[in-house]
């Protein structure tokens, strides 16, 4: 492009994108053919004169979205936007909120969703409406009764995503992490456990997030680790946990006895899933949502554009 084509560029795109001239009223403007003008604004969205940005909450990141398809492997990703966003909490929100578009879209609707818990899948059950689905059978895929307020989190997750989904919700009746490694025996022994954990194994689809290995965890806040119990696992290599499972860079477990005492669906499972959909936000998330896909614990993520930025570019 010469000086005066890219001086002309300039003065079309000002005319389209800011004064809403038609090509048509830029080509009698500027003495050209409604052909040219055409070709100019092209050229200058080439040339990076243009930068277009929708600021609008459920607005999405499609290049990013590509870019981690053909990059990362992935079936399908889906990148919200920060623009605007003044929080993590809010971040959180609208990103949870892509989720559950992204679960509405689904077609064909999975006849069985196996589910996770914690603050971002209970903020996805929250934004999916009723009747997003009809006849879904939700079925937890991981311990979650614990004995403070972050009780019934994991149940009402399930069930509210069951609910709005016009189905039946089936629970599992465990913690996420026993004391003992004979307890954790005997309770996925049981007939109810067991045949839970059979259900979660044959989903059709996989709905979970992936939590910073840090104090902010869910597991301290639930009771199941203290934080010094945290502390030795970053120790030992931990960025976070999958379905209460806590991995390395790699996506590999980091403390063997630890997961032995972990009730629910192995990582393995979720590698051999046709749908498997995580959902995070944060920077506090980039190492473990990195271990996530690269290990290929999900064939579909949604997420935020830094993140996804960091997983291409970090």
């Amino acid at each position: 492009m010469d000086d005066i084509d890219e001086l002309l560029s300039i003065r079309a795109a000002e005319l389209y994108y800011e004064e809403n001239k038609t090509q048509e009223e830029i080509g009698h403007a500027l003495q050209l053919t409604r052909w040219k003008v055409g070709r100019l604004l092209t050229q200058a969205k080439e040339q990076g004169f243009i930068r277009i940005e929708i600021l609008h909450a459920r607005a999405r990141r499609l290049p990013l979205e590509r870019r981690l398809r053909d990059e990362r492997g992935l079936a399908d990703a889906v990148v919200v936007s920060r623009a605007g966003v003044r929080s993590p909490e809010e971040l959180q929100e609208r990103v949870a909120q892509a989720a559950a578009d992204y679960l509405t879209a689904l077609r064909p609707v999975p006849r069985t969703l196996g589910v996770s818990w914690g603050r971002t899948l209970f903020d996805v059950s929250q934004h999916l409406r009723t009747g997003w689905a009809s006849g879904l059978n939700v079925v937890q895929i991981n311990g979650g009764v614990s004995l403070n307020r972050r009780a019934g989190t994991a149940a009402a997750t399930a069930v509210a995503i069951a609910h709005k989904g016009g189905g039946s919700a089936t629970l599992l009746p465990s913690p996420a992490i026993l004391e003992r490694l004979e307890t954790k025996v005997a309770i996925e022994s049981d007939r109810v456990v067991a045949g839970v954990i059979d259900l979660a194994r044959s989903a059709d689809a996989f709905l979970f997030s992936a939590g910073a290995a840090d104090h902010r965890s869910v597991h301290v806040e639930s009771g199941y680790l203290s934080e010094a119990d945290v502390d030795l696992l970053v120790q030992k290599g931990a960025v976070g946990d999958v379905v209460g499972r806590y991995v390395d860079a790699q996506g590999d477990i980091v403390d063997p006895s630890l997961d032995a005492r972990t009730v629910g669906l192995t990582l393995d499972r979720l590698r051999q899933a046709a749908l498997a959909i995580a959902v995070t936000s944060g920077e506090s998330k980039h190492a473990v949502t990195d271990a996530v896909v690269r290990s290929g614990l999900c064939t579909v993520l949604v997420t935020d554009e830094e993140t996804a930025l960091h997983l291409l570019d970090g």
